[in-house]
């Protein structure tokens, strides 16, 4: 059984950006492939966002939290109490407020309800920075695996040329028993490179790390990196993405703004051929004895199964993209 571990026990891993732009670079690299073959996950400071940017981000959406989906929520939680403390089991539930932001390959940023002109001119300043500071982290992740740069990039662009990208807008409020309910459930993702900007005085979000639970410590003006299950696939393995959860408080309203940069939905995943120890995944794939260890799939299809079986394990998921793989095109 997994045990909760103090972060103080633990070197979470931190990169400050600007560090690549010196004769620190060398060792900032090396922080960043232990984190991603290790950990799944990391920190980045001094990223290129704007600290004033951020602070805005964070000041509209904790009013719009306030202002428009408190209500709601607290009519959620009355009920999700009085079910636990009856005796019914709650476990399949999430102690969150969320809404989705999409932004490519098409924005939805016009259409949802409850957005005032200020924040969505906000949020699209915001997803217009985090996009290129994902694409920055791809190739950050292309050199360290000795791949072209911008591979990454383009595996995700897909037929049409553009990665799937949104943002989760999420607020985890205070909970009286977090011993019935977690803030949201462990899971990996489903994706390639997620970015989080969360909140710097409350905690809450958790990884899976050598059998013990460690917690993500809070960093202001920090954007967190995680490996998604797409990017396990691609580095055949090297990089692996991992088990995460939010925690429930009996105190603090914990903001998270996670954006995701994933593959387009047609585009083709499979372990580069770079990363396969004799260099042919493709003829490989699938046969006795070969080295690529993931199937080759359409990220729509993993996507299709995943959001069925979002909180169990992802290795029954890859094994069902084997077993269901039927030829794909790739000319």
């Amino acid at each position: 059984m997994a045990t909760a571990t103090p972060a103080a026990t633990v070197s979470f891993p931190v990169i400050s950006m600007e560090k690549l732009e010196t004769e620190e670079r060398g060792a900032a690299m090396e922080v960043i492939r232990d984190a991603c073959e290790n950990w799944g996950f990391f920190e980045l400071l001094n990223h290129g966002i704007s600290h004033e940017l951020m602070d805005e981000v964070e000041r509209v959406s904790k009013a719009h939290y306030k202002n428009y989906r408190e209500g709601k929520f607290k009519e959620f939680a009355a009920r999700t109490l009085e079910a636990g403390e009856k005796g019914d089991d709650v476990k399949d539930v999430d102690w969150e407020s969320t809404f989705f932001v999409r932004h490519l390959p098409a924005s939805n940023l016009a259409d949802l309800p409850d957005l005032d002109d200020h924040y969505r001119e906000v949020m699209k300043e915001f997803a217009s920075e985090v996009e290129k500071l994902a694409e920055r982290v791809l190739d950050l992740l292309c050199e360290n695996l000795g791949l072209q740069k911008g591979y990454l990039k383009h595996v995700f662009a897909g037929s049409k040329g553009s990665p799937t990208f949104g943002t989760k807008v999420s607020s985890y409020p205070p909970c009286p028993r977090p011993d019935l309910v977690d803030g949201l459930r462990a899971h990996t993702d489903a994706g390639g490179v997620i970015l989080l900007f969360q909140d710097d005085q409350v905690s809450g979000l958790q990884l899976l790390k050598d059998g013990a639970w460690v917690d993500v410590p809070p960093m202001r003006h920090a954007v967190v990196v995680n490996i998604g299950d797409q990017l396990e696939v691609i580095t055949n393995g090297r990089y692996k993405s991992v088990l995460h959860r939010v925690m429930t408080r009996t105190d603090g309203n914990r903001m998270s703004i996670a954006s995701f940069y994933n593959p387009g939905a047609d585009a083709v995943i499979f372990p580069a051929p770079a990363l396969v120890a004799d260099g042919a995944a493709e003829e490989k794939e699938g046969e006795e004895g070969g080295t690529a260890a993931y199937p080759r799939f359409v990220f729509e299809d993993y996507m299709n199964l995943y959001v069925r079986h979002k909180f169990e394990a992802k290795e029954p998921r890859f094994e069902a993209m084997k077993s269901d793989a039927a030829p794909i095109a790739t000319a």
